[in-house]
């Protein structure tokens, strides 16, 4: 895994998301009412909404655009069956930085 700093978590407002653009994909991190982060793919794979737009609670994101709701933690596609998206981890450092690890393929990050 690859670690990459892309933000601070002061810039990111309790239960809301942002997109980060990250080695060629885009990743939604998300601050949950308790404080820890969620990060997953920030492209809904039903018809491309933004991830990061869609309504969240400390369990669950909702795609603004169809309502396909997907779990924060495992990234399972709950409402209607769809496909699911990937979840990354992310941390925040003692700063607030936030930092997403990233899975490398043959030691670049994929």
């Amino acid at each position: 895994m690859t670690e990459i700093t892309v933000g601070s978590v002061d810039d990111l407002p309790v239960c809301e998301g942002r997109a980060f653009a990250v080695d060629g994909r885009q990743i939604a991190v998300f601050r949950l009412r308790n404080g820890s982060l969620r990060a997953l793919d920030a492209v809904c794979p039903h018809q491309g909404g933004p991830l990061a737009d869609g309504l969240a609670d400390d369990r669950v994101v909702v795609c603004p655009l169809h309502s396909y709701t997907y779990d924060l933690e495992t990234g399972r596609e709950i409402s209607n069956g769809g496909p699911s998206v990937d979840t990354y981890p992310v941390r925040a450092d003692e700063a607030g930085a936030i930092h997403l690890s990233i899975p490398e393929c043959n030691g670049a990050p994929a």
